[in-house]
């Protein structure tokens, strides 16, 4: 069983990279990608204890873009952690995502919340920050009954506590990740709401995979967006984005897989680059 979507501690996951690897080894995962948002900071951790567990390790990073005034999330699979612009611009994103949380803060603390900065980091423990970390917070003081209320009512785009962040254009994004020796797969479009023209400029730049299989996904849904891969000939790929049970309740490791052969083609795009890819 493959799965090329999960989290650790390293970003908004709620488990360790070694407890993460545990889990999915207990699942009956062979192969499991661990893409944290915006850094590769878990995946020495990660890499050790899939050795261990007899696991295949993917080392693999998720970068928060745009595509036509859209949101999107790009997997990188298969990246060197050690490259030096994948690096720097983790170390960017951690200064960003610190100077944005400090800003949604505050406008909770504006709309009455006795809500610390403080409260964030500890929960995140080192972490890259992220909404996911405040929202956690949010439940913990019993303002909301869960991470999804907090992100509907007040985290969410357009909600009283949302901060506009850094804005990485999607071609640039899959760019970086190509630079870093990886393939560029789009992340849960349904759940993006992307339409086949935002799906058509990614694949234009290069967009190597399309994450049609997703735990949000429905089945008409994954046949939508099966189509587009199919059309713009791209490997569709599948994950569970398990974040831990406390973050994503009833995602499970190895969850909406991604079948070998789809894999294998995705594995082949890394050592023998796509003919798009700039």
């Amino acid at each position: 069983m493959i799965d090329l979507h999960s989290h650790t501690t390293a970003s908004d996951g709620q488990h360790s990279p070694t407890d993460l690897v545990a889990l999915a080894a207990q699942a009956g995962v062979t192969a499991l990608a661990v893409t944290d948002h915006d850094t590769v900071e878990g995946l020495a951790e990660a890499t050790e204890a899939a050795r261990a567990r007899g696991v295949e390790l993917v080392p693999g990073i998720e970068l928060s873009a745009f595509v036509n005034k859209r949101e999107v999330h790009i997997l990188g699979h298969f990246v060197r952690p050690d490259f030096p612009a994948l690096a720097q611009y983790a170390a960017r994103l951690r200064v960003e995502r610190e100077e944005r949380m400090v800003r949604m803060v505050e406008r909770l603390q504006g709309m009455g919340f006795p809500l610390q900065m403080e409260e964030v980091r500890a929960l995140a423990g080192g972490a890259q920050l992220g909404r996911p970390h405040l929202a956690r917070v949010m439940v913990e003081r019993r303002w909301c009954l869960d991470v999804k209320q907090a992100f509907d009512r007040f985290l969410g785009a357009g909600k009283p506590a949302w901060v506009e962040r850094f804005k990485l254009d999607g071609k640039d994004a899959i760019h970086l990740i190509h630079q870093a020796g990886g393939t560029a797969t789009l992340a849960h479009p349904g759940s993006s709401k992307l339409e086949r023209y935002d799906i058509l400029l990614l694949a234009r730049a290069g967009l190597d995979g399309l994450e049609a299989l997703h735990s949000d996904h429905n089945p008409s849904v994954q046949q939508r967006y099966m189509k587009f891969a199919k059309e713009f000939d791209l490997v569709p790929t599948g994950g569970s984005d398990f974040h831990g049970e406390q973050v994503t309740p009833g995602r499970r490791p190895g969850d909406s897989p991604t079948p070998a052969e789809n894999f294998a083609r995705l594995r082949a795009r890394a050592s023998n680059p796509h003919p798009r890819t700039s």
